[in-house]
Parts: C-alpha cells; structure tokens; sequence
C-alpha cells in the first residue's frame, strides 16, 4: 500500500510538472485519460516500473547540480580559485571552463570519503535488503550532513535556529534539520573562501603598489602599471608554484 502511494504521488507531482511546462497539452487531457494513465503506472508490470525509475532519474538529474554546488566542497572551491585568477589581472586566464572542471574534479576527490561511505553504509545494505529505503535515506543523510557539519561554524547554525524560532537543543548534528544546516554550511564557505582571497590579493596587491611608485617617480604616468606588473604577478606565481599551493590548500582545508 505505501509502495503504490508513494507510486502515485510521484505520478501526480510529474504530470503537475508537465502540466506547467506544457500548458496547452494539460488543457487537452481529460480527465479520463489522467485517470487510465494513473491506473496503468500502478499496475505490476515491468514497463511501469521503468516509466517511474525515468521518471525518479530525471528529478534527480535536475536536482543533481543544486546539491552539488550546495553540500559540497564546490562552493568553496570555485569561488578560491575565481578569487585567484582576479588578483592576478589575468581577466580570462584561465578561462571559465577550465576552472569549473577544476572545481569539479576537486570536489570529487574532496567528496569520495563521504560518498565512499554512503556506499558501503546505505547502498551496499540495502542492495542486499537488510535495510529500507527510509534507513538509505537517512544513513546518507547523516553522512552528508556529518560533512557539513565539520565545515560550519556553530554561530552560522544558531543563526538559522534563531532565525526559525526553534528553541530546541540538539544533542548531535542528526538532530538538526537539514534546511538548517545547508544555509549554515553555505555562508560558512563564503566566509571561508573570502579569508582566503583575501590572503591572495596580498602579495599581488603589494606588486601592484611597487611598479605604480616606480612609474610615477619616473614620471610615466600616462603608461598603465597593470599592463607593467602583470608579467612579475605571472612570473612570481609561477615561480612559487602556485598552482600547486593553491590546490593543496584547498584540500588540506577540507580535512
């Protein structure tokens, strides 16, 4: 009985779906064909049992990048390493998309533990039915909000549990809500990669005020000291190995 309800609430939430991306098609179905169609989906056969796995795939691949960019090591990361390429005054170097799938490589390899765990705590068990798919959900839960957690600060949490009016004291972080420890997490890794960029602007900024001493005691005020410091910033960033620096700050941060 909770197998077809759960079965037939996913089908309505998909046909109110299509029914606002496609109104004029909403309009002409009737009645009678929602019905018969509901019906069918709740049958035992195997093709509906592919048409509702389509139909949970697809709200999962929608759902896919918000929860990348928002409970995982993304957000920080991306915004460090768009914070370096503006205090080198390369404009586009590296270009977006580069940077972006720099971001998303370093975000799996910051991420396996947590989804390695996930794995072998929920997927594993319950691919051999010792547990329900309640107990997956809230294992991966639990281990994903475990991760959060670590990376927020407990003023950020009290926050948003002022901020809901909820006076109650939680024990562990699985008794916190997870619409209030995502908010937390999230503006704990803006203040986190701001810090950062902030230290990164300091040895370029410092560039930036020598060459623009040296142009106006030489009295070329009319040559822009960006164009001038641009190679020094690119020659010391090179010579430092910043790239590498950079990269493995970032991951130490997460651990």
């Amino acid at each position: 009985m909770r197998k077809k309800t759960a079965i037939l609430m996913t089908t309505v939430v998909a046909a109110c779906g299509s029914f606002s991306l496609f109104p004029i098609t909403a309009l002409a179905i009737s009645t009678n064909d929602v019905t018969s169609t509901v019906n069918n989906l709740l049958s035992s056969g195997n093709g509906s049992n592919q048409i509702i796995n389509t139909f949970l795939l697809l709200t999962l691949l929608s759902v896919a990048p918000i929860l990348l960019v928002m409970t995982t090591s993304f957000t920080r990361i991306i915004m460090v390493l768009s914070f370096a390429r503006s205090a080198l005054g390369t404009q586009q170097n590296p270009p977006n998309q580069v940077l972006i799938g720099l971001a998303l490589f370093l975000t799996f390899f910051t991420m396996k533990p947590v989804y390695t765990d996930i794995y072998q705590e929920a997927i594993v068990p319950y691919n051999k039915q010792e547990i329900t798919q309640k107990q997956v959900f809230d294992r991966s839960e639990n281990r994903i909000k475990l991760f959060m957690y670590k990376q927020t600060r407990s003023k950020d949490i009290q926050l948003f549990l002022d901020a809901s009016k909820d006076k109650h004291h939680y024990k562990t972080y699985k008794k916190i809500p997870m619409t209030v420890v995502t908010p937390a997490f999230i503006i704990s890794e803006l203040r986190t990669a701001f810090s950062i960029g902030f230290l990164l602007f300091i040895p370029f900024l410092i560039i930036d005020m020598v060459v623009s001493s040296i142009l106006m005691s030489m009295g070329m005020v009319m040559l822009s000291p960006v164009m001038i410091s641009l190679p020094f910033k690119i020659l010391l960033f090179v010579m430092v190995d910043g790239w590498y620096l950079l990269v493995e700050s970032l991951i130490r941060s997460f651990y």
